[in-house]
């Protein structure tokens, strides 16, 4: 399996700095990052590593979920996953933390029923990749089955 790379170039102090991210892999785009739209409530414009974070984890999981659902016996005509992730406080060193993960995915599966989407929902977000890489963090999920 391939390894990916992206990279950040910064720029001054964490308070008045700003930075740049670079999806070096897919070259993609590169993608303007500070601190203090990382904290604030609208990013107008930045990323941050939450947001990134987030779209790994709900890519990650859409195609686990697909895998288990498959092999369920399922028929995805389509997924729809949204992940949340939240910085705040950490009390134990003063610093920061993501404080929780909550996915959200509404799917269209013919060919099962919805216990067998909610146990494919939970096992998928027991062992997709960036679930395992967050351990360390609360990961929540609500599932809605729409046969």
């Amino acid at each position: 399996m391939p390894t990916r790379t992206a990279r950040t170039a910064w720029n001054g102090s964490l308070e008045e700095g700003s930075g740049q991210v670079e999806l070096s892999s897919s070259k993609i785009g590169t993608y303007d990052v500070s601190f203090p739209k990382r904290a604030a409530e609208e990013a107008n414009g930045f990323t941050s590593p939450e947001e990134l974070l987030a779209a790994a984890h709900s890519a990650c999981y859409a195609m686990q979920f697909s895998a288990i659902l498959g092999a369920a016996g399922g028929t995805i005509e389509a997924l729809d996953v949204k992940a949340d992730v939240s910085l705040g406080a950490d009390s134990s060193d003063g610093g920061f933390k993501l404080t929780g993960i909550h996915l959200t995915v509404s799917g269209e599966v013919s060919g099962i029923d919805a216990a067998t989407f909610e146990k494919a929902a939970a096992d998928a977000k027991a062992t997709c990749p960036v679930s395992k890489a967050l351990t360390g963090v609360e990961i929540t999920l609500d599932a809605t089955f729409e046969s």
